[in-house]
């Protein structure tokens, strides 16, 4: 099971990865006006990836959203099974909190 660090790095990723395609995409109507063979050839081999790597993007956001509902059901079904156990975890975690918040 991924732990939260795991999920947020591949969330920071996917939003990173939008900029970069924004960017892109933007720098592509910039260079609209420029004429020439090898830049138009040049820009619509760019336009032929960044459709590819929306695809892929939006693949990896579904498989992103995917996992984290197969996680949130894993701890569901924990917690059900085993409350008590949820119970001292929850207890442990607020405890070191705690301490760490009153060393301050």
């Amino acid at each position: 099971m991924p732990d939260a660090a795991s999920e947020v790095s591949k969330d920071k990723l996917v939003q990173d990865f939008k900029l970069v395609i924004a960017d892109a995409e933007e720098l592509l109507k910039a260079t609209a006006s420029q004429a020439g063979e090898k830049v138009s050839a040049a820009r619509e081999r760019i336009q032929d990836r960044l459709h590819t790597a929306k695809i892929k993007l939006a693949e990896a956001e579904e498989a992103l959203l995917i996992r984290t509902r197969e996680a949130a059901k894993a701890t569901d079904e924990f917690v059900h099974d085993k409350p008590w156990y949820a119970v001292g975890i929850a207890a442990g975690v607020g405890l070191i909190v705690g301490m760490l918040i009153g060393r301050r």
